[in-house]
């Protein structure tokens, strides 16, 4: 514990006071190259924190999405079309139909049960659209 103590009280606070920081916006312009030199280490720890930080809390971030790297949902149902969309008249449904909500289904637009895989893999809830008849 005593090493830690002596890092945060002494040796960090000595080695931040002998950077050459300027106290003047026109300081920046006097530096010599061995003074930039000198300011690379932290300013890159300083970086790497923030990256990091920003991995960790946003949550748009590429850690938060999973392995995926394409931010597309649907990845593999008609990707030529700009939009997909599916017209299914309400009189051909006979008691009740499943539509597929993941985009995952190979039964498009009807749900296949895929969705289950999904949610093992990426601890979601998602599941289909049941559309019924109204019981008479």
């Amino acid at each position: 514990m005593e090493l830690i103590s002596t890092l945060v009280k002494k040796t960090i606070p000595n080695y931040l006071s002998g950077l050459p920081i300027p106290d003047t916006f026109g300081g920046w312009f006097k530096l010599g190259f061995k003074d930039w030199v000198s300011l690379v280490p932290p300013t890159a720890l300083t970086a790497g924190l923030v990256y990091v930080s920003y991995l960790a809390l946003c949550p748009a971030s590429p850690c938060r999405s999973g392995a995926r790297s394409n931010k597309r949902v649907n990845q593999k149902v008609r990707l030529n079309e700009a939009k997909v969309v599916d017209m299914i008249d309400i009189e051909d449904i006979s008691e009740k139909a499943a539509f597929c909500r993941c985009w995952k289904s190979k039964n498009w637009p009807y749900c296949d049960g895929t969705h289950g895989e999904h949610n093992k893999e990426c601890n979601d809830n998602v599941g289909p659209v049941v559309v019924s008849r109204k019981q008479k």
